[in-house]
């Protein structure tokens, strides 16, 4: 395809997302405040549990079968990839620009997990509509994109609520505890200093051999009580048995907390749509014209066509929190940017074009596309629920993901005019 061509086609999907996302920036500022932080919140829950499982489960279900699951096996290994080279590049950064204890795991977070449903959600179905695309010619272009795409964010949760949910909880913990640590000192300090001026003792001949007796008051009753925490101290290590039933608590609870993420209704809704697709008989009975229960894939087509829509108002509304002045060193920012939209996709060119040549992939030029743009994307939004969850990195996080998406409306714009270069 010529240049103009190919830049019309790769601009376009991006101008749509950045027309409605302006207009639900519009909407979300204090002058108009329709779209306000509360509301946002609802009406992410209802796209969450509702509109985007309908579109993972339809897309699925009707044009999965056993043979293209089979045939896609390499989409987990390439997010797999990603996700490593992000995790590795990310722990760099954080050595070098040293951003501060309770930000460096959000710097790995945001470098290795990426926007592996939202995003493409909106441009691969744009991308199959747009007039003079190459993937147009496509009979199931639609179909087959959204349903790359919804096995892409259901497979990425699970990277993202598993490495970076442990990451960022490691990191807010021992970032409080460092907080609380320095907090205690300093009350103690201000406490001995307080009775050293208030007080003088006077040691006697029998009080030299009791250390006790040179304490002030104070500071005597805090020894005798950290006499009694370290006793039992003691005690609770040389219970052997009662400590690994610590252990075993707090691991239950990690991992109780962790399915519970990654079992959301997206993931669960794309696995269904999995399983109805690849057993004809199930897919016989919803999916097909004549079907009985074809009902159900109706309905939820029309609960899926809300999807996307509401995800770019949303995505848009929530944007407008990174325009507030942070602390944030803006070599971070940079330094996410570059890892994400330069070093990331050299090596998914690298990673894609070495498995097409080995025989990796289906003959697939928008399957292949899909997989490239897992490694452009911008940080994925989850993770600033996973900031919010642990309150720590929250106001950095919002400004880290107003620059990136921002500069995502031309890094991906420039990547898909080289990927569709490469493709055709």
């Amino acid at each position: 395809m010529k240049f103009w061509s190919l830049l019309i086609v790769a601009w376009m999907p991006i101008l749509e997302v950045l027309l409605i996302g302006s207009v639900a920036a519009l909407l979300a500022t204090s002058y108009i405040n329709i779209l306000s932080p509360e509301a946002r919140k609802h009406v992410n829950k209802i796209v969450f549990a509702v509109f985007v499982p309908a579109l993972s489960f339809t897309c699925l279900a009707e044009s999965v079968t056993l043979k293209d699951l089979i045939s896609w096996w390499f989409m987990p290994v390439n997010l797999a990839i990603t996700f490593s080279i992000g995790v590795a590049l990310g722990w760099i950064a954080a050595k070098i620009i040293i951003p501060g204890s309770h930000l460096q795991s959000l710097v790995i977070a945001c470098c290795s997990g990426g926007n592996w449903g939202t995003l493409p959600l909106i441009i691969v179905p744009a991308l199959c509509s747009e007039p003079g695309s190459p993937f147009q010619k496509a009979s199931d272009c639609d179909s087959k994109g959204l349903s790359y795409v919804s096995l892409s964010l259901a497979l990425g949760n699970i990277f993202i609520w598993t490495h970076n949910y442990c990451v960022i909880e490691r990191s807010a913990k021992i970032h409080k505890g460092r907080f609380m640590k320095n907090s205690d000192l300093s009350k103690i300090r201000d406490a001995d200093l307080e009775s050293s001026e208030a007080s003088c003792y006077v040691v006697t001949e029998e009080d030299k051999g009791n250390y006790e007796t040179l304490l002030p008051p104070s500071t005597k009753a805090d020894f005798e009580e950290q006499k009694s925490k370290n006793d039992t101290s003691v005690d609770a290590i040389t219970n052997s048995r009662g400590r690994f039933q610590e252990i075993w608590n707090i691991f239950k609870k990690n991992a109780e907390d962790i399915m519970e993420f990654l079992l959301t209704p997206p993931t669960i809704a794309a696995f269904i749509g999995l399983f109805v697709g690849v057993i004809p008989t199930l897919k016989s009975l919803i999916t097909v014209e004549d079907a009985p229960l074809r009902v159900i894939q109706s309905s939820l087509k029309i609960l899926a066509n809300a999807a996307i829509p509401c995800t770019i108002l949303i995505l848009g509304g929530n944007l407008t929190k990174g325009i507030q002045r942070s602390a944030l060193k803006p070599l971070v920012v940079v330094a996410i940017t570059v890892i994400r939209y330069v070093f990331l996709p050299i090596c998914g060119i690298g990673v894609v074009t070495g498995a097409d040549k080995l025989g990796f992939l289906p003959e697939s030029p928008l399957f292949k596309y899909v997989l490239l743009i897992q490694f452009t994307v911008p940080p994925a939004m989850s993770i600033g629920t996973i900031a919010q969850l642990f309150e720590v990195g929250e106001e950095e996080c919002s400004v880290i993901f107003f620059w990136t998406y921002l500069i995502a409306a031309v890094a991906l714009t420039v990547w898909s005019m080289v990927y569709m270069s490469i493709l055709f």
